[in-house]
């Protein structure tokens, strides 16, 4: 007996112990390393319809890419109508799809009185929406006494508010077919806290809150939900950043010796999780993954240790420069 429980108590150490490596020397969550090894591959999207907003940049512009590869047919969707034009080239160079398997779709997010006909727009040209993508959003860079109600208030308006319009324009159509996949680009900021960037930390609380309730409200109707939560990542994403004061943008370029995961490996885990419906994914290189699994499973310890650390070291971590 003595040594069925030894044996017991040594296999869940080293079980244990394995998944801890597989943290340690991965750069996304165990269950999206599992379903890359052994899920459906992002051919199984082949023929989907998807729409990305903020598809002129960042990851949504390099998602459009492995989407392309993996033969959907897409909408892109973002304010700047010549650079959705350069991104609808570049997946008909890189992808397995014609001309017409591309319709570009330039949208602001914050005008929402636009986001029935838009919807309406893409309906009328594919006939139906499998995948919406919310990626459309601004990051922002203050401490929180420094940081204008103004700009929170847009923070808001944009990621939190736009998404949720658009997602209720698409989501009666989703639910007449009895099908459909809505996704929303969140951040690990949304699972922990983001010093000096409270504003969109609240607002990516606010993404996962909202967007788990629909998960749980239409699971039994055929309508999945993922969330995607990646953490830093090379993108033009500080250059467009909300800062304090409104009107302000960061203008702060990445320095490529930054530790950052690239936007075309971000892209790639982001396809998979679309491709095996995952509800919840995080994508970051550590230690920002093992802090994301340390605030999941331990809450109170890491805050004390985020409290504890400073600020000073916390941005280091945050900006890649340790």
């Amino acid at each position: 007996m003595l040594d069925l429980l030894f044996y017991g108590f040594l296999g869940v150490v080293v079980l244990y112990a394995v998944l801890f490596i597989l943290i340690v020397a991965g750069d996304c969550d165990l269950y999206l390393q599992f379903s890359a090894k052994f899920g459906k591959k992002t051919s199984a999207l082949k023929g989907k319809v998807v729409w990305i907003t903020g598809a002129s940049s960042g990851i949504g512009e390099h998602l459009a890419y492995e989407l392309a590869k993996a033969g959907c047919k897409l909408c892109l969707s973002a304010r700047r109508e010549q650079e959705l034009i350069r991104v609808k080239k570049e997946c008909l160079l890189s992808g397995k799809i014609e001309e017409d398997d591309i319709l570009v779709l330039p949208l602001d997010v914050l005008n929402f009185e636009t986001h029935s006909s838009a919807t309406q727009r893409l309906l009328e040209y594919f006939n139906k929406i499998d995948i919406l993508v919310n990626n459309a959003g601004r990051s922002q860079r203050a401490l929180f006494e420094e940081t204008s109600v103004d700009v929170d208030r847009e923070v808001l308006e944009l990621n939190v508010l736009g998404v949720l319009s658009l997602t209720k324009q698409v989501l009666p159509h989703m639910l007449e077919r009895k099908g459909g996949h809505i996704v929303v680009m969140s951040s690990l900021a949304g699972k922990l806290s983001a010093p000096i960037s409270a504003s969109y930390t609240g607002s990516k609380h606010a993404i996962q809150g909202w967007f788990s309730c629909l998960a749980v409200e239409t699971f039994d109707r055929n309508i999945a939900v993922t969330l995607l939560c990646p953490g830093p990542v090379f993108s033009n994403f500080l250059e467009t950043a909300f800062t304090g004061k409104p009107g302000e943008v960061l203008n702060v370029k990445m320095n490529s010796s930054e530790k950052r995961m690239s936007t075309a490996r971000c892209a790639e885990l982001c396809a998979l999780a679309i491709a095996n419906r995952l509800d919840e994914v995080w994508i970051a290189l550590n230690p920002i993954l093992l802090f994301a699994y340390a605030f999941q499973y331990f809450p109170n310890l890491a805050r004390v240790y985020f409290k504890r650390a400073g600020l000073k070291q916390l941005m280091k971590i945050r900006e890649g420069s340790v």
